[in-house]
């Protein structure tokens, strides 16, 4: 196999696990850049229920509930560049194969880009995609000025091999398919092609 093909054939993969890891994960850490004293200008992470769709009809865009009372909601009025970070390390799959959280070997994402907040049909996708895997959502105070918004992504960093991290474009990953059933994470297509 010609080196040019198959490396598309492992970056297609990993753009593959990465819609994966997203669809799967119901929760992600944000990261912002804080606006308040005595840590303002450095990072601030905050852990933040997200949602790509409703099971099984990944979007591969993470969407979020949020309200102008939250702290790091306070730091994207100020600046809505972010980092978004996923792992599988929150289902079974690490803790079944015996795979620490910090191994490569248990897959994780790291999408950069900004939060955007949303109106309109997107809005209606991301209540129906929030709401049908965090449905306590439904009842949080209506006084809050919750809102939708999007992660809108700009590069997409994976890893889930040893080796180092793999990079792929929002236009990579958007056109990868999450399939449960056919997806293989990419740390078995480059085990498998070290060998010939």
């Amino acid at each position: 196999m010609a080196f040019d093909s198959l490396f598309c054939s492992v970056l297609a993969q990993v753009a593959r696990v990465a819609r994966f890891v997203t669809h799967l994960c119901d929760w992600a850490s944000l990261a912002t850049v804080a606006t308040r004293a005595p840590v303002e200008g450095q990072p601030f992470s905050n852990v933040f229920s997200i949602s790509d769709g409703p099971e099984l009809q990944s979007s591969g865009v993470p969407y979020l509930y949020l309200t102008p009372m939250e702290i790091s909601v306070q730091d994207l009025q100020v600046s809505p560049v972010s980092s978004l970070s996923m792992s599988l390390a929150q289902t079974d799959f690490c803790r079944d194969s015996g795979y620490d959280p910090q191994s490569p070997l248990c897959a994780h994402v790291i999408l950069s880009g900004s939060v955007l907040q949303i109106n309109g049909s997107e809005a209606d996708f991301a209540k129906k995609a929030l709401f049908s895997r965090h449905p306590e959502m439904m009842d949080w105070p209506h006084d809050h000025g919750w809102f939708f918004a999007k992660f809108n992504i700009t590069l997409v960093w994976v890893l889930d091999y040893f080796g180092g991290v793999k990079t792929v474009s929002p236009e990579e990953y958007f056109q990868a398919s999450p399939d449960q059933t056919s997806v293989r994470l990419a740390s078995d297509t480059l085990h498998i092609t070290s060998l010939d």
